[in-house]
């Protein structure tokens, strides 16, 4: 789980870099400090309650992010509590799972919904 996590994490990381850098032109300081508001593990672990509470993730998926978020892990949260940090290594994990299925579909729909119903 915590290798879904690890790739999870670069391949949202790129996804962001691309939708932020498709979005407009904007200098790399900005884009930096916007993608901060897509990756870091507050963003995440919000992105993850809004798949859920609208029922957006399938059960399979579902177990892949409580995998994720359940897997103990060696290093400390840093700048955020424990349950937020956890919740966003499931996410990372769910991310990383579908990239490993090669499944761009999903991807794209998950990052859909959480594009439209981001609250900036």
């Amino acid at each position: 789980s915590l290798n879904l996590a690890f790739l999870g994490d670069a391949v949202y990381s790129l996804m962001v870099r691309q939708y932020l850098v498709n979005s407009g032109d904007f200098p790399v300081g900005e884009l930096t400090e916007r993608s901060i508001g897509y990756v870091s593990a507050f963003a995440q672990a919000k992105a993850v309650r809004k798949l859920l509470d609208q029922d957006i993730l399938n059960e399979q998926e579902k177990a892949v992010y409580m995998r994720g978020r359940n897997a103990h892990t060696n290093s400390p949260a840093r700048h955020t509590d424990i349950q937020t940090y956890h919740a966003a290594t499931g996410f990372e994990a769910l991310i990383g799972y579908l990239y490993l299925k090669k499944d761009e579909e999903r991807l794209r729909q998950i990052w859909d919904f959480l594009a439209k119903n981001r609250e900036d």
